[in-house]
């Protein structure tokens, strides 16, 4: 079978005009960013905010393995699949960061014959929206830095400043560094580091805000540092919300593009799973909607991170509901969580696959939790036996979900009619969605439900400078914020290694982040990284471009 790559640069495109109007954009809805991409004007809003909303469906995962899983491939493949049998579809993604796509993870714009195209524009630097989050944050940054220099009229105390610059690269080398180091005027010299931009607070409100003047007002609120007397200083404090909103004033436009099979797509904005919250804007999900008949989401990484985050940040915040949930694996995968090494997991192995579903199981019985209907979609690979899958199926059921085998990776819309239809079964059923927790709940409690239910931990361990933070962000007045908790993506544990279904474990949450602007507190358990750095071999050295324009090695 040909690359993705190759399968993309093959592929029949329609201009990005004919897409718009396949779901009822005229030419003045949209800005033409070349033949094949598109941002959506935020005045159509207007104009479709009181149209009856479609249904929405969210794809996750188990967690996910070396072997793959194909969350985003199940995403763009049901999408199409919809179309496919006479249903108006559209997809909602994130934008992929140029740290994984240059680094060891890849892209996220699907694969095999579920892809979303142009795919090589999509996964480098697409409509630009990436760098404006980047410029953004940092022109933060530097004017705090500049209001300490300039004879910190705010009375900063440069030991807490806690906004950190950012850059959408895999960078370990920034991740602790000594700033303002030369002559006086060089600036006060101070610890800082880097967080890559899919961290950035700034991102965050970019996906969860509803138009331009609600995120001007919510970066206002992000908090830089504190006083000497412990008072928080804002982004308002600082005057700069007015220049990071006009800098953001076209980045917070969805972005319209198409699937291989020219079935619409939205992706706009991109915040890690692991690290953040995970979702694309409730901009491009809420007027997707509005669009069509089904709305098709993805949420990043595993059902403990990604859906968790939607239904209790996403949802929440823009009052979603909803009415189904596809949990994305394949057997290859669950065998890998029963400890199988990645060379051997096309034989058959029952005794490890009845170890790994257990990774299938916990998340169908956390998804249970939210009230929604659930299909699992069974990625199909060649090795896959009948055997296995039945036993999978039997797991699905007792717990009361539909089981669909997927072939959308090497078959496109045909492969996944299958689970088309058992999604539009789902979604008639009565979806009675609710969040995991009360809002009104303290930080720790929420903290330790989310780790105790949905986790599967035993309990919630804090070092002093977590618990200190804790206390003082109740205080401030902020306890009544909703939790993101920042952990590794490869076990439902804060141990990357402790795959399956851990149990008897304690979360050890080392650091906990006040993001008042996006409107919440993260938690960060374990040895998570905020700035990722690059493997041994990094897909960059891969990757070159042609005398023709050609791109080779994009995955």
């Amino acid at each position: 079978m040909k690359s993705d790559i190759e399968i993309a640069q093959n592929a029949k495109m329609k201009p990005i005009v004919d897409i718009a109007q396949s779901i009822g954009l005229s030419e003045d809805d949209i800005e033409l960013y070349g033949k094949y991409k598109a941002k959506v004007s935020l005045k159509t809003w207007d104009r479709l905010k009181d149209k009856p909303s479609g249904k929405l469906v969210l794809v996750t995962a188990i967690n996910p393995t070396p072997a793959g899983e194909g969350k985003t491939t199940t995403t763009v493949g049901l999408g199409m699949a919809l179309n496919r049998i006479g249903k108006k579809a559209i997809i909602a993604l994130r934008e992929p960061s140029l740290g994984p796509s240059f680094g060891v993870k890849g892209g996220a714009a699907g694969g095999g014959y579920s892809q979303v195209v142009p795919m090589d524009d999509i996964n480098l630097h697409f409509t630009g929206d990436f760098h404006a989050v980047t410029t953004a944050h940092n022109l933060l940054a530097a004017m705090l830095d500049n209001s300490i220099h300039q004879g910190n009229p705010l009375n900063i105390d440069p030991r807490q400043v806690v906004l950190r610059r950012a850059m959408d690269l895999n960078e370990r080398a920034l991740r602790n560094i000594v700033i303002g180091l030369g002559g006086k005027t060089d600036g006060i010299p101070r610890e800082s580091g880097f967080d890559i931009s899919v961290a950035s607070e700034v991102m965050a409100v970019l996906c969860l805000a509803s138009d331009l003047m609600d995120f001007k007002e919510r970066v206002s609120r992000i908090v830089v540092a504190y006083t000497y007397d412990g008072k928080p200083v804002t982004a308002a404090d600082l005057k700069a919300a007015g220049s990071m909103a006009l800098l953001m004033k076209d980045a917070i436009k969805p972005n319209l593009v198409q699937t291989l099979e020219n079935t619409p797509a939205f992706i706009h904005g991109g915040p890690f799973a692991n690290i953040a919250h995970g979702c694309n804007s409730i901009i491009a999900t809420q007027m997707g909607l509005k669009l069509a008949d089904y709305m098709i989401t993805e949420a990043g990484f595993g059902a403990d991170l990604g859906a968790e985050k939607f239904f209790n940040l996403k949802c929440r915040y823009a009052g979603l509901k909803p009415d189904a949930v596809v949990l994305v694996a394949t057997i290859r995968a669950l065998k890998n969580h029963g400890g199988v090494t990645k060379d051997r997991l096309s034989e058959t192995n029952m005794q490890a696959l009845a170890k790994g579903v257990e990774n299938l199981e916990k998340h169908l019985e956390n998804l249970n939790l939210f009230g929604v209907p659930v299909v699992v979609a069974l990625n199909e690979f060649p090795g896959d036996s009948k055997e296995e899958i039945e036993m999978i199926a039997g797991k699905c059921a007792a717990l009361g979900a539909e089981l669909s085998i997927s072939r959308v990776w090497n078959e496109g819309s045909q492969g996944g009619e299958e689970l088309a239809r058992k999604v539009i079964s789902a979604t008639e059923k009565n979806a009675d969605f609710k969040c995991l927790y009360e809002l009104e709940s303290p930080l720790k409690a929420k903290i330790e439900k989310i780790c105790q239910q949905i986790y599967g931990a035993d309990g919630v361990s804090y070092n002093k400078t977590a618990e200190n933070m804790l206390d003082r962000f109740e205080k401030m007045g902020y306890g009544q914020l909703p939790i993101c908790i920042a952990k590794t993506q490869y076990s439902l544990s804060d141990e990357p290694k402790a795959i399956g279904r851990p149990r008897g474990f304690t979360v050890n949450i080392r650091e906990v982040k006040l993001s008042a602007g996006a409107g919440f507190v993260v938690a960060i358990a374990g040895d998570i990284m905020t700035m990722p750095g690059l493997s041994k071999s990094p897909a960059a050295e891969k990757i070159d471009i042609l005398p023709d324009g050609e791109i080779i090695g994009l995955f």
